[in-house]
């Protein structure tokens, strides 16, 4: 699995311009501001259709332009690939896999998969909540094509629910809305705690592995799934099993959720509990411990779409390696030497020489060389 090039026009700060790459190590190079982390990011947006860095479509346009263009020719599973992004101030995007226009973005699920480690994610065991729910999200939105749709429902009727219990003072009418949406988001809640508990699972077992490497066998860690209290997210618990308990959760908290004006129940409180030798990682572990801990885990999220698709994923660092000490950037650049890998960073000469890479350069938006 692999992207050959990349057409850009009007995607952030890219004029018309076009990078080609290598099939194993890419490493991207230039000066800050020029473009390194854009190019990743119209890679990541042919997974999945959407960025990793905003939620709308809007800001990822160039300004003074009304829209925006990445064609790229990626081969997986098999055969060659013309994936087409069209994005537009004014409407909806257009998205076409071969000349074929889809309905919605979520179709590209399964097509192109890739895995996104950036200087935010060493920070994945320090940081709240979110960013755990971030990481899950994004893995199994590539992944499971009813995980991406029931995400979107979820995140939709969410915002639907908070707008009510935000507003019903001075609208008493949308409380009787309330029981339609919380019906419908425990309904979308449960398919993605479903897939949420089973990932952690599979993630668990194969960060311990990584992690237990790394460390000499001093250290195990482990993952575990929390969502909201009485329902154990237990992997191997149905949709239909899941939904009764959390509209059990809603009913006890629909007394606090109006008097708050917030949304406290649902699945936008899922987190992992970390823990490194059985002690919280968040509270206990070193700096050195927490580095190494998302790192085994972000290298298990690689190793699991290789398990589920049967080929590497493409693997994208955003200026990870300049964040590392030797000792963890060897181990990364150790394991990264299948499948193809776009890297940005600033010692271009060292790691291309270390890891037989290709180098792309990059200024103000334009691919000097790749």
């Amino acid at each position: 699995m692999f992207v050959r090039s990349i057409y850009l026009d009007g995607f952030r700060n890219y004029s018309p311009s076009t990078a080609e790459f290598s099939e194993h190590v890419n490493v991207i190079t230039g000066e800050n501001a020029q473009g390194k982390t854009n190019l990743l990011e119209a890679v990541f947006y042919l997974s999945c259709g959407r960025s990793f860095r905003t939620r709308g479509d809007r800001e990822v346009i160039g300004r003074d332009r009304d829209s925006a263009v990445i064609l790229a020719e990626a081969f997986s599973d098999g055969r060659d690939h013309d994936i087409g992004i069209r994005l537009f101030r004014g409407r909806k995007k257009e998205i076409t896999v071969n000349g074929v226009r889809l309905k919605k973005a979520s179709e590209l699920s399964g097509r192109l998969s890739v895995v996104l480690f950036c200087p935010d994610d060493l920070m994945l065991v320090r940081e709240g909540a979110s960013v755990r729910r971030r990481m899950m999200d994004l893995c199994l939105c590539q992944l499971r094509p009813r995980y991406a749709e029931a995400l979107a429902e979820f995140t939709r009727l969410y915002e639907h629910k908070t707008r009510i219990l935000r507003d019903w003072r001075e609208k008493p009418s949308l409380l009787d809305t309330l029981e339609d949406f919380n019906d419908r988001l425990a309904r979308a809640g449960a398919i993605l705690i479903y897939y949420r508990a089973a990932l952690v699972k599979n993630m668990s077992g194969k960060a311990a592995d990584i992690h237990r490497e790394f460390s000499g066998g001093h250290e195990e860690l482990s993952l575990t799934y929390r969502t909201v209290s009485g329902v154990p997210g237990e992997p191997g618990m149905k949709p239909r099993e899941i939904y009764p308990l959390l509209v059990e959760h809603q009913q006890r908290h629909r007394r606090a959720e109006l008097e708050s004006g917030m949304c406290l129940s649902g699945a936008h409180k899922d987190d992992i509990e970390i823990t490194i030798n059985g002690m919280p990682a968040r509270s206990y572990a070193s700096q050195g411990q927490a580095r190494t801990a998302a790192l085994s885990i972000k290298l298990a999220e690689r190793d699991i779409h290789f398990e589920d698709r049967g080929d590497y994923p493409i693997l994208l660092l955003d200026d990870v390696l300049s964040e590392l000490d030797g000792e963890r950037q060897s181990f990364v650049l150790n394991r990264i030497l299948t499948g193809q890998v776009l890297l940005t960073c600033c010692e271009d000469e060292n790691i291309a020489a270390r890891t037989g890479g290709r180098i792309i350069r990059i200024s103000g938006g334009t691919v000097l060389s790749s």
